[in-house]
This record gives C-alpha cells, sequence and structure tokens, in this order.
C-alpha cells in the first residue's frame, strides 16, 4: 500500500513546488499574473509540452533522445524553406513536417534497436548531424514571410485561448490514451523494467523501441511547426539546447531517466513549472547565464533524486504500477 502511493504523494508535491513557484513569482513580478502574461506562458510551453510527451515515451522506455532540440531546428528550417522561397502550400509544408520528424525517429529507433549502441550516443551523433544539415540548408540566414494563415497556429486564439493550446490538449490526450489505455502503453513501461524480460513474455522489443523513437519524432514536428508560426522566421539555431529543457520538465515531473516509471501528469506539471521557472526570471531581469545555472542545479537535483529512490526502493518489476509475474531468464 505505502508503495502505491508513493507516485501520488510525488505527484502532489511537485505540483507544491508548481504553486510555490507562482505565488513567488506574483509577489516578486506585479506583471506575472497579467492575463496577457499568462496567455504568453501558455503558447511559450505549448512546443515544450507537446514534445515532452513523445520525450516521455523514450524515457519510459530507458531511453533518451538527445536530437529532439535539432529536430526542431531542422524541420523549422525546412518547413520555413518550403514555404518562403517553394511556394508550398502551408497545409503540405504541415504534413512534410510531420513526415520528416517521424523519419528522423524512425531512423533513431532502427539504429538503436539494430546496432545496440546506447541510444545517448546515437541521438548525441544525431543532434550533431541535424545541426549541421540545418546550416547547411539555410546557409545560417534567417527564413521568413510565410502565409497569415500558417500564422494563426502559433499566434492565433479561439474565445481567447491561443490556439497551440488548444493543440497542446489534443496531443495530450493522445499521449494519454497511448500510455494508459493501450498495450502499447504497458509495453513502454515493461521495456524500461527489464528489457530481456519484456522479450521473454512475447513482447517484440524491437518493433517497440523503433515505434517509440518514431512517436518521439512525430510530436516533435507538431511542436517545431507551433514554433515555426509563433516566432514567424526560422533560424538554424532555433531548437538549440531544447534539448535540456524538455529533459528537465520530464524529469522533474517524476519520469525516470532510468526507465519503467512516470506518468504524463507529472510530465505536465514538470513543463509548467520550467515555463514559469523561465518567464519569471525573465520578468525579474534575471541574467540568462544565471538562469542557466539555476535550470542545470534543478535537472541535477531532480536526477540524483531519481537515483536515489530506486536505491532506496529497489528494482520493482511493474508495468505502470501493476507488479508483473516473475519470469525465469536463462543463465
Amino acid at each position: 500500500m505505502k508503495s502505491a502511493l508513493m507516485p501520488r504523494v510525488k505527484e502532489l508535491g511537485i505540483v507544491a513546488v508548481l504553486i510555490v513557484l507562482v505565488i513567488a513569482f506574483s509577489v516578486m513580478s506585479p506583471n506575472f499574473l497579467d492575463p496577457t502574461n499568462i496567455l504568453n506562458i501558455a503558447r511559450q510551453i505549448a512546443t515544450l509540452g507537446i514534445v515532452a510527451v513523445g520525450f516521455s515515451f523514450v524515457l519510459i522506455t530507458g531511453g533518451i533522445d538527445l536530437s529532439v532540440g535539432y529536430q526542431i531546428s531542422l524541420n523549422v528550417v525546412v518547413t520555413g524553406m518550403l514555404m518562403a522561397q517553394f511556394g508550398v502550400p502551408w497545409f503540405l509544408a504541415v504534413l512534410l513536417a510531420l513526415v520528416l520528424g517521424t523519419l528522423v525517429g524512425l531512423v533513431n529507433g532502427i539504429i538503436i534497436t539494430f546496432t545496440g549502441v546506447a541510444p545517448l550516443i546515437v541521438t548525441l551523433s544525431m543532434m550533431m548531424i541535424l545541426n549541421g544539415l540545418s546550416y547547411l540548408i539555410s546557409k545560417g540566414l534567417p527564413i521568413f514571410g510565410f502565409p497569415a494563415e500558417f500564422s494563426m497556429l502559433g499566434q492565433g486564439a479561439i474565445l481567447g485561448i491561443p490556439v497551440s493550446v488548444y493543440v497542446l490538449i489534443a496531443v495530450w490526450i493522445i499521449g494519454l490514451f497511448i500510455l494508459n489505455k493501450t498495450y502499447i502503453g504497458r509495453y513502454f513501461y515493461a521495456i524500461g523494467n527489464n528489457v530481456e524480460a519484456a522479450r521473454l513474455s512475447g513482447v517484440n522489443t524491437r518493433r517497440t523501441i523503433i515505434l517509440v523513437y518514431a512517436l518521439c519524432g512525430f510530436f516533435t514536428s507538431i511542436g517545431a511547426v507551433l514554433l515555426l508560426s509563433r516566432l514567424n522566421s526560422a533560424q538554424s539555431a532555433t531548437g538549440a539546447g531544447f534539448e535540456f529543457s524538455v529533459l528537465t520538465a520530464c524529469v522533474l515531473g517524476g519520469i525516470s531517466v532510468m526507465g519503467g516509471r512516470g506518468s504524463l501528469f507529472g510530465a505536465f506539471v514538470g513543463v509548467m513549472i520550467v515555463g514559469v521557472l523561465d518567464n519569471g526570471l525573465v520578468l525579474l531581469n534575471v541574467s540568462e547565464y544565471v538562469q542557466l545555472v539555476i535550470k542545470g542545479c534543478i535537472l541535477l537535483a531532480a536526477v540524483i533524486y531519481d537515483a536515489m529512490s530506486k536505491k532506496s526502493r529497489g528494482r520493482r518489476k511493474q508495468i505502470g504500477g501493476v507488479p508483473l509475474a516473475p519470469v525465469a531468464v536463462p543463465a
């Protein structure tokens, strides 16, 4: 019973952290709770929140994708160029952006599963490749001049609520359904707990891991499209460092970097914490370099806590909180 309550206690803890941050910034900056600023925070976290869905899937399976930042860079450059320089209709450019993102994730998953190279190394290498490609395509120059209809995705609002927030909600509903209502979601947890035990239990681990990286690329491309629409300019450095922000949000939200644990609710709260922190520090005119130090300390503390929690708790094999029957692993 005690172990079953622990995830809930942790989720309540991160909600409490979010509330404390909101109260603190409200006191230190009178503009923080201004409706205009609240809507600004909502637009800012839309991309982070959408990417966090796919990134959470990857972390739950015990992997990591450090290339998401430059997946965004390549995506915005290609999408922007298609619209601004080749006259491709915006809806078709968006569709091609989703295909591109999914393909990049698919390549990551295939390399990881068929070579056995650690996800950290594969995605770090992919990050460098995508960084170089984005600069080669754009030649380091900004791309702009997009259709007004496209700008509505990231800048428009319906009933006073940003369009990007509606997209964020839709993506999270889909993510929650995949993780909690399908056997594929259960496979994610099984692989994160013990990939060999999952394989012996009948899970096609290769196909599932490829799928999870493809989904990560797909969701990342959605976030990239919204970011491009909000900024109205495509630059090669657009996604630089984004992988750090999404990793911080997910780990803060209780997604274990060691796999097998975490929920999208926690990740969403983590996204909100990062969004509030970013916005509040800017309003207080805190130096960008000081912000990096603060975020780095937060990520380090969250990872240390995760590691210590695992050590004290021991390694219980579970899928979404439901214990698995022991699986005999041959010597």
